[in-house]
């Protein structure tokens, strides 16, 4: 029996055999030249086309999805169409008069590499980069393009790491679960396998080795894979096969006690607001406002963004809406506000920093949300992404006002925020941890890289005393404004069923997930009191790592087991 080790990144436990994800595009012929009689400007076209059709693709598929998987697929798409990228490419045509596809390959793994120097968001784009490079080699040269093998039977799939664009569209009755070499648990195949709520782990280190056909047991609750699975394995994959059915979610987020805890969902666009309300979300905790920026070379009118911002707030007619504005910068940069010459975007001009150097933006955009606010009955809450000082705090507030937007917040994603979250809650109303960020920030570990996946969790201790500081500071801002502080968490942990109720347990007061994990952190929270979240929540932070916070936290939570989470 031999066992393999990684993150386990969205529960599950089963056994199938495994299936390797296809070779890759293969590199085309160095120094491959222009084809006899073909001229450079003709090439330079046929590049462009090849481009615009795996964009078109690439953005279809995201027409059919919604959520993340949509927001993914938009933002490779965006890539596809690069105008930096094609004219890198361009010019080896026109300059070394090399073909097409050999061109496309070069500039596109130049940008790779340095997007990988680069680190942090940018480090996390290089999946994408090539993704997209392969696509369009393939579109160039006739080849299929790079995707999931086919199958008769369910398998569980394997590989380096999956480009987003194939995560985003897997098919679940085929695919029973994910096991990747690379990644970490905050990268978008993580992400996207939670979505889809399939068993998947990352950073398994040798799982590639696996020869297809294997017979494995995947465990995703703690991250094993084990082959060839004995009886105890296959006890495990029984019983998971066999758990209670996960209750569907009524829309009323509460403990055992009756202690409330509403529980909202994650939303990009007016279509994933419909899904959210059809799942009986108790409103918005994070409208990504963003995506009605991407894929564009100019910013978007004030009139077309009020339309774009009164979907999602019409989709909760009378509930709560709370809109992050615009977080370009790091992985989603805009020709038309961000620079791309950052030595380090995760740590640049981003989010709320972008008033900075590209005044009027944000005050547009604040105009148009105040302007679909008083056409909807939504209850509308404004936050700023990338605030890390409470004089940044006070000045986005003012902005607010400026703008008729009464109920004023910010994110916390940096140790500083979290730290100072009492001078920040006196000059607004409410926060929301977006605890993707704060723990990359707080552990210094890009959440891509596989041998960091350990660090970049947030189970991690140090990500857990960030949550209770900013709490703590919520608490001793109310006492000295007399006014009550919302906390809340819209990052990936809200989540997770074991540590919603550590959250909980901390006195967070809102909870903020895709749609899809709803009902089973609302069927978690249900099964404990305040009192015992609390507990919970003591022995978590009594633990001295990740691994030991999980496990406190899953020995006092044996509904998970039951329903397989």
């Amino acid at each position: 029996m031999k066992n393999l080790t990684g993150v386990g990144v969205s529960a599950g436990r089963v056994i199938g055999p495994v299936l390797q994800m296809p070779e890759p595009i293969q590199e085309p012929e160095q120094g491959a030249a222009l084809a006899e009689g073909e001229t450079a400007e003709a090439a330079v076209e046929r590049l462009k086309t090849a481009s615009a059709s795996v964009k078109e693709n690439l953005q279809e598929r995201a027409g059919r999805t919604s959520g993340n998987a949509a927001s993914v697929l938009k933002s490779t798409a965006l890539m596809a169409g690069d105008k930096a990228l094609l004219k890198n490419a361009g010019k080896l045509i026109t300059s070394r008069q090399l073909a097409p596809e050999r061109a496309i390959w070069e500039a596109a793994g130049e940008y790779a590499v340095q997007m990988k120097a680069l680190g942090g968001y940018m480090a996390q784009r290089v999946t994408d980069i090539l993704d997209v490079r392969s696509r369009i080699v393939a579109e160039l040269t006739g080849q299929p393009a790079p995707g999931i093998p086919e199958s008769v039977d369910p398998f569980i799939l394997v590989a380096e790491d999956l480009a987003p664009a194939d995560t985003a569209t897997l098919d679940v009755e085929k695919v029973i679960a994910l096991v990747t070499s690379e990644g970490g648990p905050q990268a978008h195949t993580a992400i996207l396998a939670r979505d889809l709520g399939l068993p998947a782990i990352v950073a398994a280190n040798g799982a590639t080795e696996i020869p297809d056909g294997t017979l494995v047991y995947v465990d995703a609750t703690d991250g094993t894979v084990v082959m060839p699975p004995g009886e105890k394995e296959k006890d495990l994959a029984e019983k998971y096969a066999h758990r209670k059915p996960l209750p569907e979610f009524d829309g009323h987020g509460v403990l055992a006690d009756g202690h409330e805890v509403p529980l909202y969902s994650n939303v990009g666009n007016g279509k994933a607001a419909q899904t959210a309300a059809s799942g009986k979300a108790e409103g918005v905790g994070l409208f990504r406002t963003e995506f009605a920026f991407l894929n564009r070379e100019e910013e978007p009118g004030v009139e077309e963004q009020t339309v774009e911002y009164k979907a999602v707030f019409d989709a909760f007619p009378g509930q709560h809406v709370v809109v992050r504005t615009l977080d370009a910068g790091a992985d989603k940069p805009l020709p038309f506000l961000t620079d791309s010459s950052e030595p380090n975007p995760a740590l640049g001009v981003r989010g709320y920093r972008t008033d900075w150097t590209s005044p009027g933006v944000l005050g547009r955009q604040l105009e148009a949300i105040s302007a679909a606010a008083s056409e909807s009955t939504a209850e509308v809450w404004v936050m700023a992404p990338m605030i890390s000082t409470a004089p940044e705090a006070r000045d986005f507030a003012r902005m607010l006002d400026e703008a008729g937007l009464k109920t004023r917040g910010v994110m916390i994603e940096t140790p500083s925020a979290a730290v100072t979250a009492r001078p920040i809650l006196e000059e607004v109303d409410f926060v929301s941890l977006g605890t993707n960020d704060l723990t990359q920030y707080t552990m210094a570990a890009d959440r891509l890289l596989g041998p960091l996946a350990e660090l970049n969790n947030p189970w991690q201790p140090a990500v857990l005393r960030m949550i209770q500081l900013t709490v703590q500071g919520a608490r001793e801002a109310e006492e000295a404004t007399g006014k009550a502080k919302s906390v809340s968490v819209c990052g990936e942990a809200a989540a997770d069923p074991a540590l919603a109720v550590v959250l909980v347990g901390l006195g967070v007061n809102a909870l903020s997930m895709n749609t899809r994990s709803l009902p089973a952190v609302a069927a978690v929270l249900k099964s404990v009191t305040l009192e015992e979240a609390q507990r919970v929540a003591a022995e978590v932070m009594a633990a001295r790592s990740a691994e030991k916070a999980k496990d406190a936290a899953r020995a006092e939570l044996p509904i998970l087991d039951e329903l397989g989470l």
